[in-house]
Parts: structure tokens; sequence; C-alpha cells
């Protein structure tokens, strides 16, 4: 029930060209809950960072200058990613960076980032929902009514928070819906629902579409009725 949501900052667009990454940003959620036991890193690319890049995210070669680099970052950044279900925004440019980063290491002692975590890109849970729309982060939280309002720039830890919030919005709120042990109904004998066979039950959570849907037909009822209905 651990989830990461994860972005980076680079020099540039191709790792094979040498773009380096400079920022990693990761917002952690426990149980669909933000716990804010967050991880957020710059580094120091080995390299300059061209202008247009600097352009886009503002970080410049003088303030990384004294930032340690990846090497000396990485085994607190696997720790802090290991076993969970990381969730990145066009995953693949990410993961992509990443493991070009890892396979840089003496011995690539770490492997690759999927030998250690299980990968989703948002981007295409985004178009799966929104089929034919635009599915940036501006767009999706425009679509969604999510304040970002402070994203004048791209930078890794904002957007990994923005993202967050895009995620939950997407599939169905900051609430876990699954039973768990600990429930005190009594109803819960594991933490996933089961049918009377005992296998697994596909739950399938309300887009944000349908939860305005639902909450415009419940404010009808209520008008009608001339009272509050909640459901």
């Amino acid at each position: 029930m651990r989830q990461i949501l994860l972005d980076t900052e680079t020099t540039g667009f191709d790792p094979k060209n040498g773009d380096r990454i400079i920022e990693i940003g990761a917002v952690e959620l426990v149980k669909r809950k933000l716990t804010h036991n967050n991880y957020h890193q710059y580094i120091h690319p080995e390299r300059d960072v061209p202008q247009d890049a600097i352009e886009v995210h503002g970080i410049t070669n003088e303030f990384l200058a004294d930032k340690p680099v990846f090497a000396d970052i990485v085994d607190a950044f696997m720790q802090f990613v290991t076993g969970a279900e990381l969730i990145i925004h066009n995953a693949p440019f990410d993961v992509g960076f990443i493991n070009h980063e890892l396979a840089q290491l003496p011995e690539n002692r770490w492997g690759m980032i999927e030998d250690h975590c299980t990968i989703t890109d948002s981007l295409k849970l985004a178009r799966k929902t929104y089929p034919g729309q635009r599915n940036s982060l501006d767009a999706l939280c425009k679509r969604l009514g999510i304040d970002n309002s402070n994203r004048t720039l791209h930078g890794a830890l904002l957007d990994s928070e923005i993202l967050a919030d895009v995620y939950l919005a997407m599939t169905g709120g900051q609430t876990d819906l699954t039973l768990s042990e600990s429930d005190n109904s009594g109803a819960a004998q594991s933490n996933r629902l089961v049918s009377r066979k005992g296998t697994p039950l596909k739950i399938v959570r309300a887009s944000a579409a349908e939860l305005e849907a639902h909450r415009q037909k419940l404010a009808d009822i209520s008008e009608n009725a001339k009272r509050s209905i909640e459901w």
C-alpha cells in the first residue's frame, strides 16, 4: 500500500546524449494518504546545464556547484523507493534517466529501478481515463480543479506534489476503499475484497466525471425534496 509519486529534472531530453538528472522529488502515500515523508535532492550532473533547460526549471550551474553527485546520493534514494509502487507522469522518461544513472555506478550495484519497485505511468492512466484530451499535468489540474498556481517553473518536488493531487483525484480521492483486518466492523478478514468463493474481486473506482455527476444528482434530489440528501 506504499506509493511514491516521483519526478525528475534533467539537463536535457536524452541520457544517451550525455544528459543527466539534476533534481529528484518524491512524495509518499500510504493507504492513499499523504504521509509528508518526502524525498528531495538536487544533484550535480558533472556537466553544464544548457540555458534552454535552465529556462524550463530555473536550476543554474552556479546553484548546483556544491551539490552531491548521483553516486553520493543513490543509496539513500534507492532505500527510500525500494518496495514501493512508483507513480510517474510519462514514466519512460524518468525511468530511462534513473536507469542510465544507475548504470554509470561502479559494478552497477543496484541494477535497474524496476528490480526494486513497480512502475505505474500516470500519463498512460490519464489517457485511458480521458481519451482524446490533453493530459499534461497542467491540463489535468485544470480539468480536476486542482490549484497549481505556484507552478511558474518546473520543479521535481512541486511537480510530485501536484501529481499526488492529480492521481488521487483521478482514482477516487484520498481514501483507502479496501477493508483491513483492523476495521472495527468485524466484516474484514483481509486487506482485500473477496468473493464468497475466496477469489479477489475487482475494485472499480469512480472517475472524477462520475463523482461530479453523482454530486449533481444528489443536489437535484435535495432541491426537489427540500432537504439535504447525502449518500
